[in-house]
């Protein structure tokens, strides 16, 4: 990408970020919510929905940042042109 564009690509990557992160506790806590009224089950559904979630959300976290990583050093293999280098 551009260097121009650089700042659109945090912009997604942060937006990715925050689904990813908020999208596996939402979803965890209203599918144990309905679970809970479908099924007439105790409030230990909502626990386990909300443990779920967290869980999912770290993973998630997780692999972002090993991916930012992952790209931090690939470009930092880049050396560039040095001083000597110039003709």
């Amino acid at each position: 990408m551009r260097k121009g564009f650089g700042f659109l690509k945090n912009i997604v990557w942060i937006t990715e970020l925050g689904l990813s992160v908020a999208a596996p506790v939402v979803l965890c806590v209203l599918g144990s919510v309905w679970l809970r009224d479908r099924l007439e089950l105790g409030a230990w559904v909502i626990v386990l929905g909300v443990l779920l979630g967290v869980g999912g959300s770290f993973a998630a976290l997780w692999q972002n940042l090993k991916e930012l990583d992952r790209q931090a050093k690939e470009d930092d293999d880049d050396p560039g042109v040095g001083f000597n280098d110039h003709k």
